[in-house]
């Protein structure tokens, strides 16, 4: 199985050797078409100086090849004009065979076959011109031809040029340069290609090795998210988000079990140091057994509550939580409830005041909402002072129904404000674990109102009291 650093750098290479490919293309049919422009250029500027030359002149009977000797011709200079030679042509042209450049390997074509060649036609025309012509299969010959003008101006010949093309279409020298020029380019792009595979690659690399890290159990990873690729960027945050999530989550879930371990451990020890009492001889004690059998009842009353309340969340967790939706009228529900709490208030010097202007019905779990509510109250009740008044407010906004439970307590810190809805979670850790709850309380609330398309908060102020406010859809939860 390749790495992605190999992947990366495989599937550039093959980008880089199409791309290569037609570049190179291109380019050669762009210098082979300056070559040839320039080649073009170069004769006719040749038989233009030939045929300046001879203006004027009587031609020659027999004339020699003209060798260039001279280089007054823009752009690249041919260096096969010195093997080839010029052939001057005088007018009128005889009905015989006139004998070509050197570059035809001493030919020689009719007259009436050489004035139809549109170079020669043009230059008897008086326009010097050139042609591209292709001789013996594969050799390409260039060719030019300018016009002698006499003293009097009419044209009395003509100079006629060849120069053979190189067989691959382009000079050594120039083949030999673009060569050179392509294996730079391809040294560079793969050298460039294996960096910015390595750029990429790198923190890919580093959040595989952190990954496995994790699975290992390793929650404390974290990756440094340097990349100047934006995704990548992103990828790396995310990555470090999950782990930080996945460690809280561990933490809790540790936090969690010794939180349980240790509720259902007070319990069971109560009860197991009961039971051997009772088998030391306290049975036979009519007298004693008494406390001792109440005792182990309240433990496992707490301890059946207990599970209950742990089997609750978890079901909420898993979504599984089963809603009995029915209509309810949540003023007189609360009335209930705080009438069934009036004696656990009046035993605390604590004073229950329901207050509500909101008669209607909406549908809900009573079961739930009566479980809420009773989470709540029994909070309140716990940590107001005595003399102190709880008020239990039902209001009604233009969806949803709010009802609010305030106590005048000692109020919560900020800091643990955003907490108290976690499980096990106490704000005074010194408070012993008999007087003080379970602490799933608030947790159970949360669960059982975020389960019917609620939501819940608290609002507190340290010395004035705390206020747990939650809201319920009117319209009809999702079942």
């Amino acid at each position: 199985m390749q790495t992605i650093r190999a992947r990366l750098s495989l599937n550039y290479l093959i980008v880089l050797a199409l791309g290569m490919t037609l570049a190179a293309a291109l380019a050669w049919q762009a210098v082979s078409g300056l070559y040839i422009n320039a080649q073009r250029d170069n004769l006719l500027a040749q038989a233009k100086l030939i045929s300046t030359a001879l203006q004027g002149q009587p031609l020659p009977t027999n004339p020699q090849p003209y060798s260039q000797t001279a280089n007054i011709a823009p752009g690249i200079h041919t260096r096969l004009l010195t093997e080839n030679g010029a052939v001057v042509v005088g007018l009128p042209l005889a009905d015989a065979s006139v004998q070509m450049p050197l570059a035809e390997q001493n030919a020689s074509i009719p007259t009436s076959e050489l004035i139809q060649r549109p170079e020669i036609e043009s230059a008897l025309k008086g326009t010097p011109a050139t042609a591209l012509r292709q001789i013996f299969r594969n050799q390409r010959v260039l060719y030019a031809a300018a016009p002698i003008y006499a003293d009097d101006g009419h044209i009395t010949g003509i100079v006629y040029i060849a120069a053979p093309l190189p067989a691959t279409g382009l000079p050594a020298n120039i083949i030999l340069q673009l060569i050179g020029a392509m294996l730079l380019a391809v040294l560079l792009a793969s050298l460039a290609g294996r960096y910015l595979a390595r750029q990429i690659a790198r923190p890919l690399e580093g959040l595989a090795r952190a990954a496995i890290a994790i699975s290992r159990g390793d929650l404390k990873q974290q990756v440094e998210p340097e990349s100047n690729i934006r995704e990548l960027h992103s990828l790396s945050n995310t990555f470090n988000d999950m782990a930080e999530s996945l460690r809280q989550s561990d933490e809790a879930k540790k936090a969690f079990i010794a939180d349980v371990t240790h509720e259902l451990r007070t319990p069971l020890t109560v009860i197991k140091g009961t039971i051997e009492t009772l088998e030391d001889g306290a049975l036979d004690d009519h007298e004693g057994r008494g406390p001792l059998l109440v005792s182990m009842q309240h433990e496992t009353d707490r301890l059946i509550r207990l599970v209950n309340e742990l089997l609750v969340l978890t079901r909420a967790d898993a979504g599984a939580l089963k809603l009995d939706l029915q209509p309810v009228n949540l003023a007189a529900l609360a009335n209930e409830r705080c009438e069934l709490f009036s004696n656990l208030a009046r035993q605390n010097g604590v004073e229950l005041v329901c207050s509500s202007n909101w008669q209607f019905e909406l549908r809900a779990d009573r079961d739930r909402l009566s479980q809420v509510l009773d989470n709540l109250l029994d909070n309140a009740i716990r940590h107001s002072p005595a003399g102190a008044e709880i008020t239990v407010s039902i209001t009604e906004a233009i969806d949803r129904v709010e009802c609010s439970v305030a106590d005048q307590g000692a109020g919560i810190p900020a800091e643990h404000l955003p907490f108290i809805f976690e499980r096990f979670y106490r704000v005074d850790k010194s408070r012993n674990r008999k007087d003080g709850g379970t602490g799933l309380g608030l947790a159970i609330a949360r669960a059982l109102i975020l389960a019917q398309d609620g939501h819940i908060s608290a609002h507190s102020i340290e010395g004035k009291g705390t206020t747990i406010t939650f809201w319920l859809p009117i319209k009809t939860p999702k079942e």
